[in-house]
């Protein structure tokens, strides 16, 4: 269930018997020509569909993170790290006052991978807390899916081309695109990575079957719900 349809007192009724909850991550960023939003979209909804049947709220998506490479095409927005990090901070200790004590971060931006620091270090100082921080796409099971279906998927590509990321009126290239040297890319400033890449695409097919992305869909789904119904240790 989603904290936005939730009021205050539902919320405190919550965490008399439970106190988990799931924050997910996302990035507003260029995806080729998929949704600016499609981190944050495909963040928030597998939260909200792996979450439902436990009846665990899901809060919205923050969706504003770390992405300087992609700067330079209109309608990306990157936070600096330290901004990033003291976010994510900010938003465990208010949940952990709150009386939430169990807190999956549902990562769907590679960019965000220091927030993952950033709850190891804040569990430290927060010994009655633990905190799930989880890339949904190269989850073990996930990724696996992606890879049985079609091993060239990327940024921008196939694996993230749902029904629910894509634009209205906007046709998909019927191509494969050659993946790009990830390293060199690295390496680029902002504008000369967007001459290097193009469209945004880092490589591969822009479009598979709706039954390839179901597939994929339902294994995410699975993955994060059994982690979310896992051990955490000694609920408080």
């Amino acid at each position: 269930m989603k904290i936005a349809d939730m009021h205050w007192a539902q919320v405190e009724a919550y965490l008399e018997n439970d106190d988990r909850a799931v924050v997910p991550l996302g990035s507003t960023e260029q995806h080729a020509f998929l949704s600016l939003s499609t981190d944050n979209i495909l963040a928030e909804k597998i939260s909200t569909d792996a979450a439902a049947p436990l009846g665990i709220p899901v809060f919205p998506v923050q969706a504003y993170g770390i992405t300087p490479s992609f700067t330079d095409y209109p309608g990306t927005v990157s936070l600096r790290v330290e901004t990033y990090i003291a976010l994510i901070k900010d938003i465990l200790t208010s949940l952990r006052d709150t009386g939430f004590k169990r807190i999956m971060l549902l990562n769907g931006h590679g960019g965000n991978l220091p927030a993952g620091n950033a709850a190891s270090e804040w569990m430290r100082e927060n010994p009655d807390c633990n905190v799930i921080f989880h890339n949904w796409w190269i989850g073990e099971k996930t990724i696996a899916k992606v890879h049985e279906i079609d091993p060239v998927a990327s940024h921008a590509s196939w694996m993230e081309n749902f029904a629910w990321t894509r634009l209205e009126g906007v046709a998909q290239p019927n191509a494969q695109k050659p993946m790009v040297d990830l390293n060199y890319l690295r390496r680029l400033p902002p504008k000369q990575a967007r001459n290097y890449l193009g469209d945004g695409n880092f490589g591969g097919l822009y479009q598979r079957s709706d039954d390839d992305m179901q597939a994929v869909w339902d294994t995410a789904i699975n993955e994060v719900r059994t982690l979310l119904e896992s051990d955490w240790g000694e609920k408080r």
